[in-house]
């Protein structure tokens, strides 16, 4: 940090005011999703947030909250009833194959597979800008993406693995990991939708 910042008392800059706020709104999304039907809108809003920070708007709980009021429409609970159930269904198929039925391994191979290209078109839809109005639109465009871009859904679930395995060593890590979720989803759509922009301006060259 450079002397002359120190000498306005400009202690943090934008980074780690953007980390705080990334905290402040993975509490936020963390208590919102709670009643668990309200998490696909509560992670949504919240990427929608930390997406404007990149557009010069702030990143704050206090954007955040009056945003997620608006959410609770039907479609946003009906969005949360679907992931809800896929959640159990895969959670079902896992405790069946753990019974030792015939083909459990397989099966059990199967079950995962599927669970985690549901994750991966679920959580990259709560990223998409469709997502704040038009469930139905952001889940198709989701699929598109995942299927286009490989390293991005990687990423995707890499983000949802590290954020499990917060919550799993140390319970109250929970509250906050949504948070950064919300902000790697973010990123990475962010990151697909430059590169694709790139790959247009090439093309049309």
């Amino acid at each position: 940090m450079s002397a002359r910042a120190r000498d306005t008392g400009e202690l943090f800059g934008p980074r780690t005011t953007l980390f705080a706020d990334m905290l402040s709104i993975g509490l936020a999304t963390a208590v919102a999703g709670l009643p668990l039907l309200t998490a696909p809108a509560a992670l949504s809003t919240a990427c929608a947030v930390l997406r404007g920070s990149a557009q010069g708007r702030p990143a704050t709980a206090g954007r955040y909250l009056p945003l997620l009021r608006r959410r609770l429409r039907p479609g946003d609970l009906a969005a949360g009833a679907l992931a809800l159930t896929g959640v159990l269904l895969l959670a079902a198929d896992l405790a069946l194959a753990r019974a030792g039925l015939p083909g459990a391994g397989a099966f059990a191979l199967a079950a995962a597979v599927i669970g985690a290209c549901a994750a991966t078109v679920a959580l990259r839809a709560c990223a998409r800008p469709e997502s704040l109005t038009d469930w139905p639109a952001a889940v198709r465009a989701a699929a598109r993406d995942a299927l286009r871009d490989p390293g991005g859904s990687a990423l995707t679930l890499l983000a949802l693995a590290a954020a499990v395995l917060c919550a799993w060593a140390m319970l109250p890590l929970a509250f906050l990991a949504p948070g950064p979720l919300a902000l790697a989803l973010t990123a990475i759509d962010l990151r697909y939708g430059r590169t694709g922009a790139e790959r247009g301006r090439d093309g049309a060259r």
